[in-house]
C-alpha cells in the first residue's frame, strides 16, 4: 500500500513516485539513515582511542595516515552494508565502476601521478607534520602529507596546497629539521679597519645573547674586499625555536658594540636568509 495519500484516496503524487515512497522503502530509508548515523559516531570514538594509543608509539604523519585508512575502509564497508539492504549487488556497482573507470582514465592521470609521488614522500620522510619547510617561494608549516598534496600553513597564517608531485620535481628546504640552526649575518667595515678587533667585538656579541649558543663555536669569516672595504660574515648557532629572537637580538646589539667601538661600517649587518621571515 502507497504510504502517501490526500484524504478520501486523492493521489498527491504520480503513481511512479508512490510506487517507491512506500511503507517498507521509507522505513528501509530510515534505516540506512540511522545505521549510518552511529556507524560514523561509532567510527569517530574508535579512532579517538586509536589516535591516543598510536601517539605513544608512532609519528604524528604515521598516525594521521592510519585515521584516515580506517575511517574510509569503515565508511566503505558501512555503505556497502547500506547497498546490499536496498538490493545493489556488488557486481553490478563493479561493472559500473569499470566503465567509468575507463572514461576518466585519462583524466585521472595527474591524480595518479600525484598518488605516487605521494608515497615517495611518505617513505623518504624527508619532512613531517609540524615541520617548517621553504618550497620555491612559500614558507609555511606542515599541517598533513596526502597522498594527492601537502597541504602548508605559512609564517602570516595562509593555506596553501602543493601537489604531491610539485614537490617531488623541486628543492625542498626543511628548515627546522635539525634541533640547532645556524643564522649568517654580512656586514663590510672600512678598510684599514684592524679585524682582529672587529671579530672579538662579534663573537662577544654572540656571549653576550643567553639565545645563542657556544658550541659550536659561532663563525667568523673574511669574504673578500670589495671597494667599500672587508666584507665580514658571522655565523651564529642557536635552538631552531629562537629565531626571532636570535635575530633581532644579535643585529640590535652587534650595531651597538661595533659603533661603540668606532668601527666604521660601510655596509650595516643583515641576515643573509632573504626567503626565510
Amino acid at each position: 500500500m502507497s504510504a502517501i495519500a490526500g484524504a478520501g484516496g486523492m493521489r498527491l503524487l504520480p503513481p511512479e513516485i508512490e510506487a517507491i515512497l512506500t511503507t517498507a522503502n521509507l522505513l528501509r530509508l530510515a534505516w540506512a539513515i540511522g545505521f549510518l548515523f552511529v556507524g560514523y559516531i561509532g567510527l569517530k570514538i574508535f579512532l579517538f582511542f586509536l589516535g591516543r594509543s598510536l601517539e605513544r608509539r608512532i609519528s604524528a604523519q604515521s598516525t594521521m595516515i592510519v585515521r584516515k585508512v580506517v575511517i574510509y575502509a569503515g565508511m566503505t564497508v558501512l555503505v556497502l552494508i547500506v547497498l546490499a539492504q536496498f538490493g545493489i549487488s556488488m557486481a553490478a556497482l563493479l561493472g559500473a565502476a569499470g566503465i567509468l573507470g575507463i572514461g576518466l582514465g585519462f583524466a585521472a592521470q595527474t591524480s595518479l601521478s600525484n598518488m605516487i609521488s605521494g608515497v615517495f614522500l611518505i617513505s623518504e620522510k624527508a619532512f613531517a607534520v609540524g615541520d617548517l619547510i621553504t618550497l620555491g617561494e612559500t614558507t609555511g608549516f606542515i599541517l598533513s602529507i596526502d597522498l594527492l598534496s601537502v597541504k602548508l600553513r605559512t609564517l602570516d597564517n595562509r593555506f596553501v596546497r602543493v601537489p604531491n608531485e610539485s614537490i617531488i620535481k623541486s628543492e625542498v628546504v626543511n628548515i627546522t629539521r635539525f634541533p640547532i640552526r645556524r643564522m649568517d649575518l654580512d656586514f663590510t667595515v672600512a678598510q684599514g679597519t684592524d679585524l682582529a678587533i672587529v671579530r672579538e667585538v662579534a663573537v662577544g656579541v654572540v656571549g653576550e645573547l643567553p639565545e645563542c649558543l657556544d658550541d659550536p663555536e659561532p663563525l667568523f669569516l673574511i669574504q673578500k674586499v670589495s671597494p667599500l672595504g672587508y666584507d665580514v660574515r658571522l655565523g651564529v648557532w642557536f635552538p631552531r625555536d629562537q629565531f626571532l629572537a636570535v635575530r633581532n637580538g644579535v643585529l640590535a646589539l652587534l650595531v651597538r658594540r661595533l659603533e661603540e667601538g668606532r668601527i666604521e661600517l660601510a655596509k650595516y649587518p643583515f641576515v643573509n636568509e632573504p626567503r626565510v621571515s
